[in-house]
């Protein structure tokens, strides 16, 4: 019989040197991909993803859509309210009136760490709510109601 190491508990390995890279690297916001690790560690993408959940149970990571996770640092706040909600408070935050001109898809994606297709598709609900108007492709968006506490929830 061969001295090979035991598969067992190779996850938990795997999690404790993503959490070791974590400590090290202060300004790591995002988790290697599975594949990253896969190949890095020479391990099966079921160990990979089990490494992820030991992570996410101790409070460490989160994932985020698209598959991949992110780094969960203690006393960090996490918003996790849908986009469209997060975008309309730009409206009652910085005190914007009717008929006030909107800030581009770009510089929304910009300010909130998202691409600008799901930036347009949040945009595209409030405008289907009553909160934004389109002025039409080229045009600026421009505030038509503002929302109140009660219309988002």
């Amino acid at each position: 019989m061969s001295q090979q190491a035991s598969p067992r508990g190779t996850f938990r390995k795997i999690a404790d040197a993503v959490r070791t890279r974590i400590e090290a690297d202060p300004g790591m916001t995002e988790l290697p991909s599975a594949a990253e690790l896969m190949r890095d560690y020479a391990i099966s993408r079921g160990v990979a993803l089990r490494a992820f959940a030991v992570l996410q149970q101790d409070g460490i990571a989160q994932p985020t859509p698209g598959g991949r996770w992110r780094v969960v640092r203690a006393g960090e706040r996490t918003e996790r309210r849908p986009l469209e909600h997060r975008i309309a408070d730009i409206i009652t935050d910085e005190g914007m009136e009717v008929g006030a001109a909107f800030p581009s898809s770009t510089t929304l994606a910009t300010r909130f760490g998202v691409s600008r297709p799901t930036v347009t598709k949040a945009l595209d609900r409030l405008e289907a709510l009553g909160v934004l108007a389109n002025g039409g492709q080229g045009k600026v968006r421009t505030v038509r109601a503002v929302p109140t506490r009660e219309e988002r929830s």
